[in-house]
């Protein structure tokens, strides 16, 4: 046995091992990277088919620099984003996301307060899709794949859940039409269901396709505020007019208590799910 063999890693790889420095590092590389996704989702803004082109090269280059970490410094099978079931756990994290939004605003509809008065174009469709795409995958590389992997790894799921949740939360306060109720909201609701999400599968696919899809119904089909950022109009014509605690007002269906009963109780419902698949994991201490 060489020496080499017997003293492990040298000093600097285990540094970059290390989940804080993971967090500080790769983390601050895919937070540029998706400033830099979105400035070229603001300039090609009015050509959406390249738009929605750009961001999924653009992705699948951060997907890449995601994989190469996990397998060139951490020296691992980068399990989260392995491919087979990729289509299967993405497709139904999108009927999820889509389904929770249409459920949210049926029952605005209901109330009588989303009110639907025509269609646009179906070319309306178009626009949101490069927003969607841009949201599904960067946000969830950086806030379940490197915020939430991380602190787990340290601290648990538990504290993973708390932590990511968090951060998710005040990121959004960043965007132009923000308040704080909504990044709490978003925090709590959003939080809590894409963590979950990604603990019943341990895979970010099914993370992705729920983002993705939900910010894509919210905006290009229902016209809605997305985040308190996107307000595009979408295929329906619609009206919004009631309470800011069920229209979530400036910041969008987020800031709904409606969105908030839904999507925290999926969100409860598939962390039960991973605790009885056993995906849960205990801090460092106790590992």
């Amino acid at each position: 046995m060489t020496d080499t063999a017997i003293l492990g890693p040298p000093l600097s790889l285990r540094i970059l091992r290390f989940p804080l420095t993971r967090i500080v590092v790769l983390g601050s590389v895919l937070f540029y990277f998706m400033g830099w996704a979105q400035s070229w989702l603001d300039d090609y803004h009015d050509a959406p088919v390249l738009n929605a082109v750009i961001q999924i090269v653009l992705g699948l280059a951060a997907i890449g620099v995601y994989l190469a970490w996990g397998t060139l410094i951490e020296r691992r099978e980068v399990t989260e984003l392995s491919t087979p079931g990729l289509a299967r756990e993405w497709a139904i994290g999108a009927l999820c996301g889509a389904g929770l939004y249409t459920a949210s605003a049926g029952i605005l509809m209901l109330l009588g307060i989303y009110k639907v008065e025509g269609f646009n174009p179906a070319l309306f469709l178009l626009p949101n899709i490069a927003m969607a795409i841009k949201s599904g995958i960067f946000e969830e590389l950086l806030f379940r794949g490197v915020l939430f992997r991380s602190v787990e790894t340290m601290f648990g799921s538990w504290i993973g859940i708390l932590v990511s949740s968090i951060a998710f939360g005040a990121v959004h306060l960043m965007n132009p039409g923000t308040t704080m109720g909504g990044a709490v909201y978003i925090g709590i609701e959003a939080g809590l269901l894409l963590s979950a999400a990604y603990l019943v599968t341990r895979r970010l696919w099914i993370c992705m396709g729920f983002h993705t899809a939900w910010n894509y119904f919210q905006s290009a089909v229902f016209s809605g505020v997305v985040s308190g950022a996107v307000s595009d109009p979408g295929l329906l014509k619609a009206t919004i007019e009631g309470p800011e605690l069920l229209t979530g007002g400036s910041f969008g269906m987020e800031h709904s208590v409606v969105a908030l009963v839904l999507c925290t109780t999926a969100g409860v419902i598939l962390l039960l799910t991973a605790i009885r698949r056993g995906h849960m994991m205990s801090p460092l201490w106790k590992r």
